[in-house]
């Protein structure tokens, strides 16, 4: 028996191959773009966070147990929100950039 197997033409497997990439690219970009925008999020709440510690306590809320978690996660909001919409502070678009030229090809 002849070997009668059906081959796509060799441009219709590099156009397909060539898909594949982009979609790894897109996806690779925008893992990376959350990635940087976590961080922000993170350095944001750390700069929140010792902004907090410089208030000096005044005696009147301290006997609050649930304060500082509050306070916590009221920091953990504000700097998630700052981080996520648009472009931040910027400091995500310029780690996106340096990053982006460095690891996404």
């Amino acid at each position: 028996m002849s070997d009668l197997s059906i081959r796509p033409p060799q441009s219709v497997i590099d156009k397909t191959a060539t898909i594949k990439t982009t979609n790894q690219k897109a996806e690779q970009d925008e893992k990376l773009k959350k990635v940087c925008a976590d961080f922000e999020a993170v350095m944001v709440y750390q700069l929140m966070k010792t902004m907090r510690q410089t208030i000096p306590k005044s005696g009147f809320l301290s006997g609050s147990h649930g304060k500082d978690t509050y306070e916590m996660m009221l920091d953990q909001h504000i700097s998630e929100s700052v981080a996520h919409r648009g472009d931040g502070l910027g400091l995500q678009k310029n780690l996106y950039n340096q990053l982006k030229a460095k690891y996404v090809k």
